[in-house]
Protein backbone atom coordinates (compact mmCIF):
# COMPACT_ATOMS: atom_id res chain seq x y z
CA UNK A 1 0.00 0.00 0.00
CA UNK A 2 1.04 3.50 -0.87
CA UNK A 3 1.43 6.67 1.55
CA UNK A 4 -1.63 8.07 -0.10
CA UNK A 5 -3.70 5.01 0.31
CA UNK A 6 -2.33 4.22 3.72
CA UNK A 7 -3.22 8.93 4.20
CA UNK A 8 -7.02 8.04 2.87
CA UNK A 9 -7.75 4.82 4.96
CA UNK A 10 -6.57 6.83 7.72
CA UNK A 11 -8.86 9.33 6.83
CA UNK A 12 -12.02 10.03 9.20
CA UNK A 13 -15.01 10.18 6.87
CA UNK A 14 -17.06 13.04 7.19
CA UNK A 15 -19.90 11.74 8.50
CA UNK A 16 -17.83 11.15 12.27
CA UNK A 17 -16.32 14.59 11.48
CA UNK A 18 -19.41 16.44 12.08
CA UNK A 19 -20.64 14.03 14.65
CA UNK A 20 -17.66 14.91 16.79
CA UNK A 21 -17.80 18.57 16.44
CA UNK A 22 -21.81 18.49 17.09
CA UNK A 23 -21.30 16.65 20.21
CA UNK A 24 -18.02 18.38 21.15
CA UNK A 25 -15.80 15.27 21.39
CA UNK A 26 -13.25 17.19 18.92
CA UNK A 27 -13.39 20.70 18.06
CA UNK A 28 -13.26 22.09 14.59
CA UNK A 29 -10.45 23.85 14.68
CA UNK A 30 -8.30 20.79 15.73
CA UNK A 31 -9.54 19.44 12.74
CA UNK A 32 -8.55 22.21 10.40
CA UNK A 33 -5.44 22.40 11.60
CA UNK A 34 -5.15 18.68 11.16
CA UNK A 35 -5.92 19.12 7.48
CA UNK A 36 -3.60 21.86 6.67
CA UNK A 37 -1.18 20.37 8.01
CA UNK A 38 -1.81 17.08 5.59
CA UNK A 39 -2.12 19.83 2.67
CA UNK A 40 1.52 20.77 3.02
CA UNK A 41 2.64 17.60 3.41
CA UNK A 42 1.00 15.52 0.53
CA UNK A 43 -0.46 18.72 -1.53
CA UNK A 44 3.42 18.99 -3.27
CA UNK A 45 4.04 15.78 -5.16
CA UNK A 46 0.45 15.44 -6.67
CA UNK A 47 -0.47 19.35 -7.33
CA UNK A 48 -4.33 18.81 -6.36
CA UNK A 49 -4.99 22.02 -4.67
CA UNK A 50 -4.50 25.75 -6.01
CA UNK A 51 -5.23 27.81 -3.46
CA UNK A 52 -5.19 27.27 0.32
CA UNK A 53 -7.15 29.22 2.58
CA UNK A 54 -5.83 28.77 6.14
CA UNK A 55 -6.59 32.20 8.16
CA UNK A 56 -10.59 31.61 6.42
CA UNK A 57 -10.81 28.46 7.83
CA UNK A 58 -9.53 28.82 10.90
CA UNK A 59 -11.86 31.83 11.52
CA UNK A 60 -14.25 29.41 10.30
CA UNK A 61 -13.72 26.55 12.27
CA UNK A 62 -13.69 29.00 15.29
CA UNK A 63 -17.15 30.37 14.53
CA UNK A 64 -18.05 26.30 14.45
CA UNK A 65 -16.82 26.24 17.69
CA UNK A 66 -18.26 29.30 19.31
CA UNK A 67 -21.81 27.62 17.87
CA UNK A 68 -20.89 24.31 19.48
CA UNK A 69 -20.02 25.82 22.74
CA UNK A 70 -23.19 28.08 22.82
CA UNK A 71 -25.52 25.22 22.90
CA UNK A 72 -26.53 25.66 19.07
CA UNK A 73 -26.15 22.81 16.23
CA UNK A 74 -23.97 24.24 13.46
CA UNK A 75 -25.50 21.65 10.86
CA UNK A 76 -24.94 18.01 9.47
CA UNK A 77 -21.27 18.96 8.14
CA UNK A 78 -19.86 20.72 11.15
CA UNK A 79 -16.70 21.47 10.96
CA UNK A 80 -15.60 19.19 7.86
CA UNK A 81 -12.99 20.64 5.39
CA UNK A 82 -13.45 20.56 1.52
CA UNK A 83 -12.05 21.48 -1.49
CA UNK A 84 -13.73 23.29 -4.11
CA UNK A 85 -13.43 22.41 -7.79
CA UNK A 86 -11.55 26.14 -9.49
CA UNK A 87 -14.78 26.73 -11.56
CA UNK A 88 -16.94 27.09 -8.90
CA UNK A 89 -17.43 30.30 -7.57
CA UNK A 90 -16.24 31.58 -3.99
CA UNK A 91 -15.85 34.99 -2.42
CA UNK A 92 -12.93 33.48 -0.93
CA UNK A 93 -9.41 33.28 -3.11
CA UNK A 94 -10.45 33.27 -6.94
CA UNK A 95 -12.20 31.41 -9.69
CA UNK A 96 -9.80 30.95 -11.99
CA UNK A 97 -10.85 27.98 -13.85
CA UNK A 98 -7.43 26.79 -14.47
CA UNK A 99 -7.52 29.56 -17.15
CA UNK A 100 -4.73 31.94 -18.28
CA UNK A 101 -8.19 34.18 -19.19
CA UNK A 102 -9.53 34.08 -15.36
CA UNK A 103 -5.94 34.27 -13.62
CA UNK A 104 -7.07 37.17 -11.59
CA UNK A 105 -10.92 37.14 -11.32
CA UNK A 106 -12.46 37.19 -8.15
CA UNK A 107 -16.10 36.01 -7.69
CA UNK A 108 -18.65 38.50 -6.22
CA UNK A 109 -20.64 36.14 -4.89
CA UNK A 110 -20.28 32.30 -3.84
CA UNK A 111 -22.02 29.61 -5.64
CA UNK A 112 -25.69 28.19 -4.21
CA UNK A 113 -23.43 24.77 -3.85
CA UNK A 114 -21.11 26.78 -1.48
CA UNK A 115 -23.56 28.46 0.25
CA UNK A 116 -25.30 25.27 0.92
CA UNK A 117 -22.57 23.89 2.44
CA UNK A 118 -21.47 26.80 4.52
CA UNK A 119 -25.29 26.87 5.98
CA UNK A 120 -24.48 23.04 6.92
CA UNK A 121 -21.30 23.83 8.54
CA UNK A 122 -18.57 22.80 6.15
CA UNK A 123 -15.36 24.32 6.32
CA UNK A 124 -13.91 25.52 2.97
CA UNK A 125 -10.09 25.07 2.94
CA UNK A 126 -8.83 25.01 -0.60
CA UNK A 127 -9.62 25.21 -4.28
CA UNK A 128 -8.83 22.13 -6.21
CA UNK A 129 -7.28 21.58 -9.93
CA UNK A 130 -8.81 20.74 -12.76
CA UNK A 131 -8.61 21.04 -16.93
CA UNK A 132 -9.26 24.09 -18.57
CA UNK A 133 -12.72 25.51 -18.09
CA UNK A 134 -13.62 22.00 -17.58
CA UNK A 135 -12.27 20.49 -20.57
CA UNK A 136 -10.35 17.58 -20.73
CA UNK A 137 -10.33 14.01 -18.88
CA UNK A 138 -6.48 14.05 -17.48
CA UNK A 139 -6.38 17.72 -15.58
CA UNK A 140 -3.20 18.32 -17.75
CA UNK A 141 -4.55 21.35 -19.41
CA UNK A 142 -4.57 23.86 -16.33
CA UNK A 143 -2.36 27.04 -16.36
CA UNK A 144 -1.19 25.10 -12.76
CA UNK A 145 0.20 22.31 -14.16
CA UNK A 146 -1.00 18.30 -14.42
CA UNK A 147 -2.57 17.07 -11.40
CA UNK A 148 -0.76 13.77 -10.13
CA UNK A 149 -2.33 10.52 -9.23
CA UNK A 150 -1.90 9.45 -5.88
CA UNK A 151 -1.41 5.77 -6.35
CA UNK A 152 1.27 6.58 -9.02
CA UNK A 153 2.88 9.72 -9.63
CA UNK A 154 3.57 8.76 -13.59
CA UNK A 155 -0.16 8.45 -14.13
CA UNK A 156 -2.89 11.20 -14.38
CA UNK A 157 -5.39 11.98 -11.78
CA UNK A 158 -8.11 12.24 -14.35
CA UNK A 159 -10.32 14.94 -15.16
CA UNK A 160 -11.86 17.70 -15.61
CA UNK A 161 -11.90 17.20 -11.49
CA UNK A 162 -8.76 15.48 -10.75
CA UNK A 163 -7.38 18.07 -8.18
CA UNK A 164 -10.72 17.10 -6.10
CA UNK A 165 -10.46 13.85 -6.63
CA UNK A 166 -6.72 13.45 -5.84
CA UNK A 167 -7.45 15.56 -2.52
CA UNK A 168 -9.79 13.01 -1.66
CA UNK A 169 -7.87 9.71 -2.76
CA UNK A 170 -4.56 11.17 -0.99
CA UNK A 171 -6.32 12.17 2.56
CA UNK A 172 -5.97 15.75 2.22
CA UNK A 173 -9.32 16.48 2.41
CA UNK A 174 -12.72 14.25 3.69
CA UNK A 175 -14.49 15.86 0.54
CA UNK A 176 -14.34 17.66 -2.39
CA UNK A 177 -16.66 19.63 -4.68
CA UNK A 178 -16.36 18.45 -8.67
CA UNK A 179 -18.45 19.26 -11.43
CA UNK A 180 -19.59 16.74 -14.02
CA UNK A 181 -20.25 17.22 -17.96
CA UNK A 182 -19.42 13.65 -19.42
CA UNK A 183 -18.11 11.88 -16.63
CA UNK A 184 -15.75 14.60 -15.00
CA UNK A 185 -16.84 13.51 -11.33
CA UNK A 186 -17.21 9.78 -11.91
CA UNK A 187 -13.79 9.92 -14.62
CA UNK A 188 -11.68 11.00 -11.78
CA UNK A 189 -13.12 9.22 -8.90
CA UNK A 190 -12.42 5.50 -10.75
CA UNK A 191 -8.87 6.47 -11.19
CA UNK A 192 -8.20 7.75 -7.69
CA UNK A 193 -10.12 5.05 -6.22
CA UNK A 194 -12.58 7.28 -3.85
CA UNK A 195 -16.43 7.96 -4.64
CA UNK A 196 -17.88 10.26 -7.10
CA UNK A 197 -21.74 11.23 -7.40
CA UNK A 198 -23.00 13.23 -10.50
CA UNK A 199 -26.65 13.84 -9.35
CA UNK A 200 -29.47 13.91 -11.50
CA UNK A 201 -29.76 17.25 -14.04
CA UNK A 202 -31.43 19.51 -11.80
CA UNK A 203 -31.41 18.39 -8.81
CA UNK A 204 -28.09 20.87 -7.47
CA UNK A 205 -28.43 24.34 -8.95
CA UNK A 206 -25.94 25.82 -11.49
CA UNK A 207 -25.84 28.73 -9.96
CA UNK A 208 -22.38 29.83 -9.65
CA UNK A 209 -20.96 27.10 -11.21
CA UNK A 210 -19.18 28.62 -14.95
CA UNK A 211 -20.52 27.02 -17.58
CA UNK A 212 -19.12 24.97 -20.00
CA UNK A 213 -22.34 23.32 -21.36
CA UNK A 214 -25.50 24.24 -19.71
CA UNK A 215 -27.70 21.35 -20.86
CA UNK A 216 -25.10 18.74 -19.24
CA UNK A 217 -23.07 20.33 -16.30
CA UNK A 218 -23.61 19.34 -12.89
CA UNK A 219 -21.91 19.73 -9.42
CA UNK A 220 -21.47 16.85 -7.16
CA UNK A 221 -19.44 15.57 -4.14
CA UNK A 222 -15.94 13.41 -4.61
CA UNK A 223 -15.93 11.28 -1.23
CA UNK A 224 -14.15 8.26 0.77
CA UNK A 225 -17.34 6.28 1.48
CA UNK A 226 -20.74 6.56 -0.58
CA UNK A 227 -22.34 7.25 2.78
CA UNK A 228 -20.66 10.64 2.95
CA UNK A 229 -21.67 10.51 -0.83
CA UNK A 230 -24.83 10.67 0.45
CA UNK A 231 -24.80 13.39 3.34
CA UNK A 232 -23.34 15.58 1.14
CA UNK A 233 -25.77 15.02 -1.64
CA UNK A 234 -28.86 15.53 0.80
CA UNK A 235 -27.07 19.21 1.24
CA UNK A 236 -26.51 20.16 -2.24
CA UNK A 237 -30.06 19.11 -3.14
CA UNK A 238 -33.05 21.31 -3.39
CA UNK A 239 -34.67 24.08 -5.24
CA UNK A 240 -32.95 27.64 -5.69
CA UNK A 241 -34.51 30.78 -7.08
CA UNK A 242 -31.20 31.59 -8.90
CA UNK A 243 -31.41 28.80 -11.46
CA UNK A 244 -34.27 28.12 -13.87
CA UNK A 245 -33.64 24.63 -14.87
CA UNK A 246 -32.94 23.54 -10.85
CA UNK A 247 -36.12 21.57 -9.91
CA UNK A 248 -38.54 22.44 -7.63
CA UNK A 249 -38.31 19.33 -5.36
CA UNK A 250 -37.26 19.62 -2.12
CA UNK A 251 -33.75 17.94 -1.02
CA UNK A 252 -34.32 13.99 -1.09
CA UNK A 253 -34.17 11.87 2.27
CA UNK A 254 -30.35 9.76 1.28
CA UNK A 255 -29.78 7.86 4.39
CA UNK A 256 -32.58 6.28 5.62
CA UNK A 257 -32.40 3.28 3.50
CA UNK A 258 -29.14 3.51 2.60
CA UNK A 259 -27.88 0.29 4.66
CA UNK A 260 -30.87 -2.17 3.39
CA UNK A 261 -30.06 -5.45 2.10
CA UNK A 262 -29.45 -6.26 -1.79
CA UNK A 263 -33.01 -8.42 -1.47
CA UNK A 264 -35.02 -7.04 -4.77
CA UNK A 265 -32.33 -5.02 -6.14
CA UNK A 266 -31.74 -5.66 -10.24
CA UNK A 267 -28.67 -4.53 -12.13
CA UNK A 268 -28.75 -4.41 -15.85
CA UNK A 269 -25.62 -4.99 -17.92
CA UNK A 270 -25.49 -3.14 -21.37
CA UNK A 271 -25.27 -6.19 -23.48
CA UNK A 272 -22.81 -4.65 -25.21
CA UNK A 273 -20.35 -5.76 -22.21
CA UNK A 274 -21.64 -9.37 -21.66
CA UNK A 275 -21.57 -10.27 -25.18
CA UNK A 276 -19.17 -8.35 -27.56
CA UNK A 277 -20.41 -9.34 -31.35
CA UNK A 278 -18.03 -12.03 -32.88
CA UNK A 279 -14.47 -11.17 -33.44
CA UNK A 280 -14.59 -7.52 -31.58
CA UNK A 281 -13.34 -6.77 -27.90
CA UNK A 282 -15.04 -4.36 -25.53
CA UNK A 283 -11.85 -2.54 -25.61
CA UNK A 284 -11.30 -2.64 -22.09
CA UNK A 285 -8.20 -3.35 -19.74
CA UNK A 286 -8.31 -7.06 -18.48
CA UNK A 287 -8.85 -5.36 -14.95
CA UNK A 288 -11.63 -3.78 -16.16
CA UNK A 289 -13.25 -6.64 -17.36
CA UNK A 290 -12.11 -8.86 -14.39
CA UNK A 291 -13.72 -6.01 -12.19
CA UNK A 292 -17.17 -6.18 -13.94
CA UNK A 293 -17.41 -10.21 -13.80
CA UNK A 294 -16.52 -10.08 -10.66
CA UNK A 295 -19.35 -7.77 -9.58
CA UNK A 296 -21.95 -9.21 -11.30
CA UNK A 297 -20.88 -12.63 -9.70
CA UNK A 298 -20.61 -11.26 -5.91
CA UNK A 299 -24.28 -9.15 -6.76
CA UNK A 300 -25.89 -12.42 -7.54
CA UNK A 301 -24.39 -14.40 -4.86
CA UNK A 302 -25.77 -11.37 -2.21
CA UNK A 303 -29.14 -11.83 -4.10
CA UNK A 304 -29.21 -9.34 -5.92
CA UNK A 305 -30.77 -9.92 -9.10
CA UNK A 306 -28.68 -9.58 -12.57
CA UNK A 307 -30.52 -8.72 -16.03
CA UNK A 308 -29.00 -8.04 -19.78
CA UNK A 309 -30.34 -4.98 -21.22
CA UNK A 310 -29.84 -3.27 -24.42
CA UNK A 311 -28.38 0.51 -25.52
CA UNK A 312 -27.99 0.83 -28.89
CA UNK A 313 -27.51 4.45 -28.97
CA UNK A 314 -24.53 4.51 -26.45
CA UNK A 315 -22.75 3.31 -29.45
CA UNK A 316 -23.31 6.90 -30.63
CA UNK A 317 -22.99 8.71 -27.61
CA UNK A 318 -19.48 10.02 -28.22
CA UNK A 319 -19.85 11.53 -30.93
CA UNK A 320 -23.75 13.44 -30.00
CA UNK A 321 -21.65 14.65 -26.93
CA UNK A 322 -18.94 16.52 -28.74
CA UNK A 323 -21.23 18.02 -30.64
CA UNK A 324 -23.76 19.15 -28.32
CA UNK A 325 -20.78 20.10 -25.20
CA UNK A 326 -18.96 21.82 -28.06
CA UNK A 327 -21.71 23.98 -29.01
CA UNK A 328 -22.88 25.15 -25.77
CA UNK A 329 -19.40 25.70 -24.98
CA UNK A 330 -18.95 28.08 -28.23
CA UNK A 331 -21.80 29.82 -26.86
CA UNK A 332 -21.00 30.15 -23.30
CA UNK A 333 -17.24 31.56 -23.26
CA UNK A 334 -18.55 33.63 -26.38
CA UNK A 335 -18.53 36.23 -23.47
CA UNK A 336 -14.62 36.23 -22.70
CA UNK A 337 -14.07 38.70 -25.10
CA UNK A 338 -11.01 41.10 -23.28
CA UNK A 339 -13.51 43.79 -22.63
CA UNK A 340 -15.67 43.00 -19.79
CA UNK A 341 -13.82 40.89 -17.79
CA UNK A 342 -10.98 38.52 -17.83
CA UNK A 343 -7.81 38.57 -20.03
CA UNK A 344 -7.28 41.52 -22.26
CA UNK A 345 -4.46 41.34 -24.62
CA UNK A 346 -1.67 44.45 -24.80
CA UNK A 347 -2.42 45.92 -28.43
CA UNK A 348 -0.49 48.72 -30.44
CA UNK A 349 -2.12 52.04 -31.37
CA UNK A 350 -4.46 51.84 -33.78
CA UNK A 351 -5.44 48.67 -33.37
CA UNK A 352 -8.88 47.17 -34.25
CA UNK A 353 -11.55 45.43 -31.57
CA UNK A 354 -11.33 42.65 -33.70
CA UNK A 355 -7.87 42.14 -33.17
CA UNK A 356 -8.48 42.92 -29.33
CA UNK A 357 -10.96 39.94 -29.57
CA UNK A 358 -8.83 37.75 -31.42
CA UNK A 359 -5.60 38.55 -29.51
CA UNK A 360 -7.68 38.54 -25.99
CA UNK A 361 -9.13 34.71 -26.77
CA UNK A 362 -5.39 33.15 -28.39
CA UNK A 363 -3.40 34.45 -25.54
CA UNK A 364 -6.45 33.40 -22.59
CA UNK A 365 -7.59 30.13 -24.07
CA UNK A 366 -5.48 27.17 -24.49
CA UNK A 367 -5.46 25.05 -27.49
CA UNK A 368 -7.63 22.21 -25.77
CA UNK A 369 -10.27 25.13 -24.96
CA UNK A 370 -10.01 26.43 -28.60
CA UNK A 371 -10.19 23.28 -30.27
CA UNK A 372 -13.38 22.67 -28.57
CA UNK A 373 -14.95 26.26 -29.31
CA UNK A 374 -13.96 25.95 -33.00
CA UNK A 375 -15.61 22.48 -32.90
CA UNK A 376 -18.95 23.71 -31.70
CA UNK A 377 -18.45 27.07 -33.80
CA UNK A 378 -18.61 24.70 -36.91
CA UNK A 379 -21.44 22.81 -35.29
CA UNK A 380 -23.85 25.51 -34.97
CA UNK A 381 -22.83 27.23 -38.43
CA UNK A 382 -25.49 27.99 -41.48
CA UNK A 383 -25.37 24.78 -43.30
CA UNK A 384 -24.15 22.28 -40.75
CA UNK A 385 -26.45 23.23 -37.86
CA UNK A 386 -28.97 20.42 -38.99
CA UNK A 387 -26.67 18.14 -40.20
CA UNK A 388 -24.60 18.43 -36.99
CA UNK A 389 -26.22 19.63 -34.31
CA UNK A 390 -29.50 18.77 -34.54
CA UNK A 391 -28.96 15.62 -35.34
CA UNK A 392 -26.95 14.99 -32.03
CA UNK A 393 -29.91 15.74 -30.47
CA UNK A 394 -32.07 13.19 -31.77
CA UNK A 395 -29.31 10.51 -30.71
CA UNK A 396 -29.28 12.09 -27.22
CA UNK A 397 -33.30 11.47 -26.87
CA UNK A 398 -32.82 8.02 -28.21
CA UNK A 399 -29.99 7.45 -25.62
CA UNK A 400 -32.54 8.51 -23.00
CA UNK A 401 -35.07 5.98 -23.98
CA UNK A 402 -32.66 3.35 -23.59
CA UNK A 403 -31.66 4.16 -20.25
CA UNK A 404 -35.60 4.81 -19.51
CA UNK A 405 -36.56 1.59 -21.19
CA UNK A 406 -33.59 -0.18 -19.29
CA UNK A 407 -35.59 1.31 -16.20
CA UNK A 408 -38.88 0.37 -16.85
CA UNK A 409 -38.01 -3.17 -16.92
CA UNK A 410 -37.48 -3.06 -13.39
CA UNK A 411 -33.75 -2.44 -13.59
CA UNK A 412 -33.07 -0.72 -10.13
CA UNK A 413 -29.01 0.84 -11.59
CA UNK A 414 -27.38 -0.40 -14.57
CA UNK A 415 -23.94 -1.72 -14.09
CA UNK A 416 -20.78 -0.55 -16.48
CA UNK A 417 -17.34 0.48 -16.29
CA UNK A 418 -16.57 4.54 -16.16
CA UNK A 419 -13.58 3.95 -18.32
CA UNK A 420 -11.93 1.43 -20.76
CA UNK A 421 -9.19 1.17 -18.08
CA UNK A 422 -7.23 2.64 -15.34
CA UNK A 423 -5.45 5.95 -14.97
CA UNK A 424 -3.20 6.66 -18.24
CA UNK A 425 0.30 7.79 -18.06
CA UNK A 426 0.89 11.41 -17.78
CA UNK A 427 1.45 12.94 -21.44
CA UNK A 428 0.23 9.52 -22.92
CA UNK A 429 -2.84 11.24 -24.94
CA UNK A 430 -2.04 14.91 -24.98
CA UNK A 431 -0.91 14.69 -28.71
CA UNK A 432 -3.96 12.88 -29.69
CA UNK A 433 -7.34 14.24 -28.48
CA UNK A 434 -9.78 11.46 -30.35
CA UNK A 435 -8.46 8.68 -28.53
CA UNK A 436 -8.59 10.98 -24.92
CA UNK A 437 -12.40 12.03 -25.99
CA UNK A 438 -12.57 7.99 -26.09
CA UNK A 439 -12.08 7.95 -22.15
CA UNK A 440 -15.43 9.21 -21.94
CA UNK A 441 -17.10 6.74 -23.79
CA UNK A 442 -19.16 4.88 -20.84
CA UNK A 443 -19.98 8.42 -18.89
CA UNK A 444 -21.22 11.03 -21.49
CA UNK A 445 -24.20 8.67 -22.38
CA UNK A 446 -25.29 9.62 -18.86
CA UNK A 447 -24.78 13.14 -18.76
CA UNK A 448 -27.12 13.55 -22.59
CA UNK A 449 -30.18 11.65 -20.58
CA UNK A 450 -29.71 13.92 -17.64
CA UNK A 451 -29.45 10.79 -15.41
CA UNK A 452 -27.88 10.36 -12.07
CA UNK A 453 -24.79 8.17 -11.69
CA UNK A 454 -21.77 7.32 -9.26
CA UNK A 455 -18.58 5.46 -9.17
CA UNK A 456 -17.80 3.65 -6.45
CA UNK A 457 -13.95 1.61 -6.25
CA UNK A 458 -14.08 -2.51 -6.46
CA UNK A 459 -10.45 -3.31 -7.61
CA UNK A 460 -7.04 -2.97 -8.81
CA UNK A 461 -5.44 -3.14 -12.03
CA UNK A 462 -1.63 -4.74 -11.50
CA UNK A 463 0.50 -2.72 -14.01
CA UNK A 464 3.88 -3.72 -15.03
CA UNK A 465 5.62 -2.24 -12.36
CA UNK A 466 3.78 -4.01 -9.85
CA UNK A 467 1.30 -0.86 -9.05
CA UNK A 468 -2.21 -1.12 -7.94
CA UNK A 469 -4.32 1.03 -10.01
CA UNK A 470 -8.00 1.35 -9.08
CA UNK A 471 -10.90 0.82 -10.89
CA UNK A 472 -14.07 1.92 -9.99
CA UNK A 473 -17.39 0.73 -11.52
CA UNK A 474 -20.36 2.77 -12.27
CA UNK A 475 -23.85 2.76 -11.28
CA UNK A 476 -27.02 4.59 -12.98
CA UNK A 477 -29.92 5.48 -12.00
CA UNK A 478 -33.36 6.29 -13.33
CA UNK A 479 -33.80 10.50 -13.10
CA UNK A 480 -34.53 11.73 -9.24
CA UNK A 481 -33.54 8.00 -8.23
CA UNK A 482 -30.45 9.16 -5.77
CA UNK A 483 -32.06 7.56 -2.88
CA UNK A 484 -32.58 4.08 -4.33
CA UNK A 485 -29.01 4.42 -6.46
CA UNK A 486 -27.07 5.34 -3.06
CA UNK A 487 -28.67 1.97 -1.66
CA UNK A 488 -27.11 0.15 -4.91
CA UNK A 489 -23.89 1.65 -4.59
CA UNK A 490 -23.79 0.73 -0.65
CA UNK A 491 -24.13 -2.66 -1.99
CA UNK A 492 -21.60 -2.42 -4.29
CA UNK A 493 -19.21 -0.60 -1.88
CA UNK A 494 -19.68 -3.91 0.69
CA UNK A 495 -18.83 -6.28 -2.02
CA UNK A 496 -15.22 -4.66 -2.73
Amino acid sequence: MTDSQSAAHALTPAHTLAHQVRTAARSAASITDDALARIARGNPPINALTQVFADHARARASHIDALVAAGQDPGPLAGVPFAVKENICTTFGLTTCASRMLEHYRSPFDATVITRLLAAGAVPIAKANCDEFAMGGSTENSIFGPTRNPHDHTRVAGGSSGGSAAAVAAGLVPFALGTDTGGSIRQPASHCGCVGLKPTYGRVSRYGLVAYASSLDQCGPLTTSVCDAALIAAVLCGPDEHDATCSPAPSPDLLTRLEEPPEGLMFGIPRQLLHPPAGTATGNSPGVTHALALAIKKLEAAGAHVKPIDLPASDHAIAAYYLVATAEASSNLARFDGVRFGHRAELSPGATLAELYRRSRTEGFSPEVQRRIMLGTYALSSGYYDAYYLRALKVRRLVKADFDAAFAQGCTAVLMPNAPGPAFRLGEKTSDPLSMYLQDVYTVGVNLAGLPAISVPFAHEIGPDGTGLPIGLQLVGPAMGEAMLLRAARVLEKLA
